[in-house]
């Protein structure tokens, strides 16, 4: 009998336990455990979600949905490798992963584009709530074509599906703005410390990590939430972290979350290239300990301002001709020069051909022996499709360029001798190098940013080889930075125009430094954010 009763037993445990290795969601794999390494009752239950995009309204380009690259599903999981399969993170909840798409920084979103995008992440939503938590993976300075504030818009609509009670952790860009919309409805909320973004990944996981420790541990949303707006407007390459001002203040950032009672602390330097309300930098600190939150924003604040006259660009500036001129006379290789004000990666429609027209007119470069130049890129997909006709070896002639921004100079033409063809880059599709006299001009199907080495080498270029490199871009990524032997920011025209005060603002809030350099100080006394549960 006590024999029959044991094998009852055992089989009953083994049904039950394949039962549940059967029944259980995608990506939980064992149970998890609060901070004090007690068992939980069950795994929370997190979704994932996001778009990201920096706009500039003062680019004539629009960007479509296809642009996004959006991942559903599992699929999403690609982007995040601290939640990898096996990694202790992913062990951690049952993960809903549903639509995160990243594009290019370029034009405003349209609006149909922005509606689908948002439609499917609240469909599939909706479909496996309820929900202990969500990952929100934002940008932060997206604008949509008659819709201001889209990231708030965007929370806003996720509530009505999720409900006041589920506890949202959004990452962001420094760069990206924080509305007050946003910051209701909102609990957790991080951004980068870096700029360049060298910790963008490091970001993600902290926002990921707050939201599991506060779900585990049983506290829930933190009591407070202090948000600051500091009217400053202030490009990426006058911020960058490599160099003060701004590496002391972000410095500080790190330090004052260690605080008891302090769970994170956030500086957003807004974007500058949109024309909305909430266009400005701002200060969040979150939080249990009132006093602490409140002082540690303030603090963080004043520092923003007081130092608001000391921001410089990160790099020797000139107009291009000056930028070209030193570039020409110097024996340190390769010189970089950015072409900044047609940025891609800033939101510049990446096809302003005024730059590469004036170097194609410089007399240095119309000999095949005269300095060695890159020039990195300039889309034209009917050049591409006459280069590929012409093959390597081949001499193509057209023009490229200027079929979104036209407005400082007409399409380039270009004629030269086909030097290579490659295919298959997710963003450009199709790139060919066309030599024209010293000048290796990349021509692209579609506009894309050149950050990388590799960007260069599988195009049978050699940057490091060359005189001189001309890259449509702001401040240096890493490993631009790291390949320079000299470099200089050119003032150049364009959608993401490194000089403010050229831009046409009707719409952000003034007085605002530095397009207003006499103002009176602000109030700068932090604003306490009410709860998403009081929504």
């Amino acid at each position: 009998m006590t024999k029959f009763f044991y094998m009852k037993r055992t089989f009953f445990l083994l049904i039950a336990g394949l039962f549940a290795l059967l029944t259980t969601p995608s990506g939980a794999t064992s149970p998890a455990k609060n901070q004090k390494g007690e068992r939980l009752a069950a795994l929370p239950r997190i979704a994932i979600a996001g778009l990201a995009i920096e706009s500039s309204t003062f680019s004539p380009a629009l960007t479509q949905e296809e642009a996004f690259h959006a991942k559903y599903g599992t699929e999403v999981f690609s982007s995040y490798p601290f939640l990898s399969a096996g990694s202790s993170i992913r062990q951690r909840a049952t993960w809903f992963p549903t639509v995160v798409g990243k594009a290019i920084p370029g034009g405003a979103v349209t609006r149909e584009a922005y509606e689908s995008l948002v439609k499917k992440t609240l469909e599939s939503l909706a479909k496996n709530g309820p929900y202990d938590g969500l990952f929100f993976d934002i940008h932060g300075a997206m604008s949509v074509v008659g819709l201001d504030d889209p990231e708030g818009d965007f929370i806003v609509r996720i509530r009505e599906v999720l409900g006041k009670k589920v506890i949202i952790s959004t990452s962001m860009d420094l760069h990206g703005n924080v509305s007050w919309r946003l910051a209701e409805n909102t609990d957790l909320i991080t951004c980068y410390r870096m700029a360049p973004h060298e910790d963008a990944m490091e970001t993600k996981q902290r926002a990921v990590e707050n939201l599991l420790a506060r779900i585990e541990s049983g506290k829930g949303k933190p009591a407070y939430k202090a948000w600051i707006p500091v009217p400053i407007l202030l490009p990426g390459e006058k911020t960058s972290t490599r160099i003060e001002p701004a590496k002391s203040i972000y410095e500080a950032v790190a330090p004052a979350t260690e605080q008891a009672g302090i769970l994170d602390a956030a500086i957003w330097v807004g974007y500058a290239w949109a024309d909305e309300p909430r266009n400005h930098a701002v200060v969040m600190v979150t939080g249990d300990d009132k006093a602490k939150v409140t002082q540690t924003a303030e603090r963080l604040a004043k520092s923003f301002w007081d130092a608001r006259k000391n921001f410089v660009f990160v790099a020797p500036t000139g107009t291009l001709q000056e930028s070209l001129d030193k570039a020409v006379a110097s024996d340190k290789h390769p010189f970089l020069i950015s072409d900044s004000g047609d940025n891609p990666t800033a939101g510049g429609a990446g096809d302003v051909t005024w730059t590469l027209k004036e170097i194609l007119a410089r007399p240095e470069f119309k000999t095949q022996d005269g300095p060695s130049l890159i020039y990195a890129s300039i889309p034209g997909p009917e050049l591409v499709e006459k280069a590929i006709a012409a093959g390597v070896g081949g001499k193509v002639d057209g023009t490229a360029g200027a079929k979104v921004d036209a407005r400082y100079a007409p399409p380039v033409r270009i004629a030269g001798v086909v030097e290579s063809i490659e295919s298959g880059d997710v963003n450009a599709e199709v790139e060919v190098v066309v030599r024209v006299g010293s000048v290796h001009v990349i021509v692209t199907k579609k506009r894309k940013p050149y950050h990388l080495e590799s960007d260069f080498t599988r195009l049978g270029l050699d940057p490091r080889k060359a005189d001189i490199v001309v890259v449509k871009i702001g401040y240096l990524v890493p490993e631009l930075y790291d390949m320079r032997a000299d470099w200089i920011l050119a003032l150049t025209p364009g959608g993401v125009d490194q000089d403010l005060e050229r831009l046409d603002y009707k719409r952000i809030k003034r007085p605002m430094f530095p397009l207003d350099k006499d103002m009176k100080e602000p109030d700068l006394k932090a604003k306490l954010v009410p709860s998403s549960d009081t929504l």
